[in-house]
C-alpha cells in the first residue's frame, strides 16, 4: 500500500487499470518518496512489442477514469522488472532505482527521518 497525502492507494488497483491500455504488456506500481505528500506513485511499464507510449499518454489514459490522486506522477518504461529467482517482482529494488534516477534522495531522508 502507498500512502499519498493521507490517502491509501493500492498499487494492484492501478496496475489492473493500466493493463487496459492497448500498449501496456506489463506494469508494476510502487511508491517513491515525496517531500509534499510523503509518497508519490511511480508506474514501471513494459510495452508490447512494436507499440509505443509516452508518460503523458499513460497519465492522460488515467485522467477522468480513476481518482486524481491515483494517477501515477512518474512513469518509467523498462524492458523488464527486477525479479527474484522464484519470479517475484522486487519492488524494493524498483523503489531504490527510481529514487536515485528521479533525484528523490532528499525526500527519502525526510520520509525516513
Amino acid at each position: 500500500m502507498v500512502i499519498r497525502g493521507g490517502e491509501n492507494v493500492y498499487p494492484r488497483e492501478i496496475e489492473e487499470f493500466l493493463y487496459a491500455h492497448p500498449a501496456v504488456k506489463d506494469v508494476s506500481v510502487i511508491g517513491v518518496p515525496d517531500e509534499k505528500y510523503g509518497e508519490e506513485l511511480c508506474a514501471w511499464v513494459v510495452l508490447k512489442p512494436d507499440l509505443s507510449a509516452t508518460e503523458e499518454e499513460i497519465r492522460e489514459f488515467c485522467r477522468g477514469k480513476i481518482a486524481h490522486y491515483k494517477v501515477p506522477r512518474y512513469v518509467r518504461f523498462v524492458a523488464e522488472f527486477p525479479m527474484t529467482v522464484t519470479g517475484k517482482v522486487q519492488k524494493y529494488k524498483m523503489r531504490e532505482v527510481s529514487t536515485a534516477e528521479l533525484g528523490l534522495e532528499k525526500a527519502a531522508s525526510i520520509v525516513t527521518a
